[in-house]
C-alpha cells in the first residue's frame, strides 16, 4: 500500500492546526475537501486518525503514532526532492523563478539580465504560477527562488526581502459610474461586487479586497478567476471591479477598463522569496543578490 504525500501533508496541518477550518486555510484548500483526504488517509491505513467534535479534531492514539513520524518524514522528502530537481537544473545550468502576474514589473528583465552575466552559461526559467498558487511553486518546490507580492500565505516558513512597494488602485469597466473620478475612497467601493482570487487562498485571497481596510463591512464577490486575462474579461463584463498593483495598469491594459487611484487600502511590495534550505546554495544566493542590486533607490529624506 502507497501514500500519497499530499494525504500526509494534509494529515499534518489537521494535526497541527487541531481544526479543519484553520488546517484548510493553511492549505489553500476548502474544508469539505480536506475532510475527504483524511477520510481516504484513514481508510488506507485501516484505522481512526481524529475524533471530531465541536471543539475540533484530536489525535486518537494511531493518530498520536502517525503524527509523530510524518514531520520528519515529509522534510526528508522535500529536500530529496528539492536536491534532485536542482540536480537537474544545475546539470542543465537552469534556475527556476516562479511568479506571478507582473513578477518584478520593470526590474525583472534587469533582474534575469544580472543573473545571467554573474553566472555565465545560465538562464532563468521563469514560471508563471495562477493566483491559486501565492507562492508561485516555492511551497511546493517546483522552482528555486520566485517573485511575489508581499505578504503571501506562507511567507512565515520562507526567506524574502522586499524590492519595491507602489500603490494598490482600483480596476473597473469603463462606464462604471465612478470611472470618471481622479481618485475614488474606498468607502465608496465596499458596497460593489468584486473579481476576486480563489477563496482557498485564505490570506491572499483576504488581502486583494482589503479586508483589514473595510472596517467589518461584507464583501460582495462578482467574480472568482485565477489569472489575468480572466481577471480583466470579468471586470469588462461588468461581473465586478478589483483592486491592483498601480503597474498593472502598464503590463495589462486592455479596451474597456480603467485603472483609478483609491484612497485608504494600503500599499502592495513585490519581493524575492526562497526556501531556507537555499541560504547555502550558491546560485539561488546570487540571484537574491541580483534583484536586491537592482532594486530602486529609496527617495532621500527630507529635514
Amino acid at each position: 500500500m502507497d501514500v500519497d504525500t499530499r494525504l500526509l501533508r494534509y494529515f499534518d496541518a489537521v494535526a497541527q492546526e487541531g481544526n479543519l477550518t484553520r488546517a484548510a486555510e493553511r492549505l489553500f484548500v476548502s474544508q469539505p475537501a480536506l475532510t475527504k483526504q483524511i477520510r481516504q488517509l484513514e481508510l488506507l491505513l485501516g484505522v481512526q486518525l481524529f475524533t471530531r467534535s465541536r471543539a475540533g479534531m484530536a489525535l486518537t492514539e494511531p493518530g498520536r503514532a502517525l503524527a509523530a513520524g510524518v514531520p520528519g518524514l515529509l522534510t526528508d522528502w522535500d529536500r530529496l526532492r528539492r536536491d534532485t530537481r536542482s540536480a537537474a537544473s544545475r546539470a542543465s545550468r537552469v534556475l527556476r523563478v516562479g511568479f506571478l502576474a507582473s513578477a518584478a514589473n520593470e526590474l525583472t528583465p534587469r533582474i534575469t539580465a544580472a543573473f545571467v552575466a554573474c553566472r555565465p552559461g545560465w538562464r532563468v526559467d521563469m514560471r508563471q504560477a495562477p493566483w491559486s498558487d501565492p507562492t508561485a511553486g516555492l511551497a511546493a518546490g517546483d522552482v528555486d527562488a520566485a517573485l511575489l507580492r508581499l505578504p503571501f500565505p506562507g511567507q512565515d516558513d520562507l526567506r524574502t526581502e522586499t524590492l519595491l512597494t507602489e500603490a494598490r488602485v482600483v480596476v473597473m469597466p469603463d462606464d462604471h459610474p465612478l470611472a470618471g473620478r481622479d481618485a475614488i475612497p474606498f468607502r465608496e467601493l465596499w458596497d460593489e461586487p468584486f473579481v476576486a482570487a480563489p477563496p482557498e487562498t485564505g490570506p491572499w485571497h483576504d488581502y486583494w479586497l482589503a479586508v483589514d481596510e473595510r472596517e467589518g463591512h461584507p464583501v460582495r464577490i462578482g467574480a472568482v478567476t485565477e489569472k489575468p486575462d480572466d481577471w480583466l474579461t470579468a471586470i469588462a463584463n461588468g461581473y465586478g471591479i478589483a483592486l491592483a498593483p498601480e503597474s498593472a495598469a502598464r503590463f495589462y491594459p486592455r479596451p474597456g477598463v480603467v485603472y483609478r487611484p483609491v484612497i485608504g487600502v494600503a500599499p502592495t511590495s513585490v519581493g524575492v522569496a526562497w526556501p531556507p534550505a537555499a541560504d547555502t546554495d550558491p546560485v539561488v544566493q546570487d540571484f537574491v543578490r541580483c534583484c536586491l542590486d537592482q532594486r530602486p533607490p529609496k527617495p532621500p529624506t527630507t529635514a
